[in-house]
């Protein structure tokens, strides 16, 4: 294994009885990098973290994680990680600060508490608040404090912003990349596109327990959905625009508004909407999961 990467694995192979949920993932993530993981449900995201950490063992290939192997040498492997799992459970006899003890005690590690304190100041969280009275945000706030706390050079995070508010997903992105700028790997799945474009330095997309393709996150937009709202001056008609190639007439709401859909290259249809006298367009971004739809489609008519 490079010295450069933080991650690898060859053929990973594993089944839950007869469903396979990776089919040979081949897969590589440098140091230092913000590494988006992405794909629809099911596609075998979560599985992926839990053979990194030997919390699961895969039915064959391997991997590595930083340049050990996670079957041999759990304990090392799982010191050196941070681990934020996509279902947090907690135990709720304890405060936030008491569960972070314990699973500090139990665990061996060297926390710094400084830095979780300053941590909880930035994601607006009180450490003494007792586990069983915490929001679903504000649990998921306690479990980044426990993946970041011992400051771990890789961390792996599935679904980081679940259950928080706009603000919270902000600073919890800054808190990333800072963490990145003091020389840690992140990791991490989404289902969020706009977090995963501005987060991401790389992702890789998987389907069926196969690394489809690695990119950069801009580019999933160039083959993505775009719905837009086109409002004219005057009576139009929108039909000449459905007739583009990738672009689909979703509603006319009158002769001066109507709702499309564009797939694809957007500038053939940017030229064709320049004829028309429009006063106003506005844009709706697809979801993840649409994303990757016309992703696969796309990928499919190579």
């Amino acid at each position: 294994m490079s010295a450069d990467l933080a991650i690898v694995t060859e053929g990973l192979l594993k089944n839950y009885g007869a469903v396979r949920a990776l089919r040979g993932l081949d897969l590589e993530v440098r140091r230092g990098e913000i590494y988006g993981f992405l794909g629809p449900n099911g596609a075998g995201k979560t599985t992926t973290i839990r053979c990194l950490l030997d919390l699961i063992r895969p039915n064959g290939g391997r991997a590595l994680v930083l340049g050990m192997d996670p079957q041999r040498q759990s304990v090392q492997v799982r010191a050196r990680c941070g681990y934020l799992p996509g279902e947090l459970r907690l135990e709720e006899r304890f405060t936030a600060e008491g569960l972070l003890r314990h699973l500090t005690a139990l665990r061996g590690r060297k926390v710094d508490w400084a830095y979780v304190r300053q941590l909880a100041q930035r994601l607006d969280f009180d450490l003494t608040t007792p586990v069983r009275s915490l929001s679903k945000g504000n649990k998921q706030k306690l479990g980044l404090l426990q993946a970041l706390g011992h400051r771990p050079e890789l961390l792996l995070l599935d679904e980081p912003t679940s259950g928080l508010d706009p603000l919270m997903q902000h600073q919890v992105l800054d808190i990333l990349r800072q963490v990145r700028e003091q020389g840690a790997t992140v990791f991490f799945s989404s289902h969020i596109i706009s977090e995963v474009e501005s987060l991401a330095d790389r992702a890789g997309i998987i389907r069926n327990g196969r690394l489809v393709e690695v990119i950069a996150p801009s580019e999933l937009f160039s083959r993505s959905l775009r719905r837009l709202r086109v409002r004219c001056k005057r009576q139009v008609a929108f039909d000449a625009l459905a007739r583009l190639p990738g672009v689909q007439l979703l509603t006319v709401y009158d002769d001066r508004q109507a709702l499309l859909q564009v797939e694809g290259d957007m500038e053939p249809f940017i030229q064709a909407l320049a004829r028309y006298p429009v006063s106003d367009v506005e844009t709706e971004r697809p979801s993840l999961e649409e994303v990757f739809m016309a992703y696969y489609r796309n990928e499919e008519g190579k």
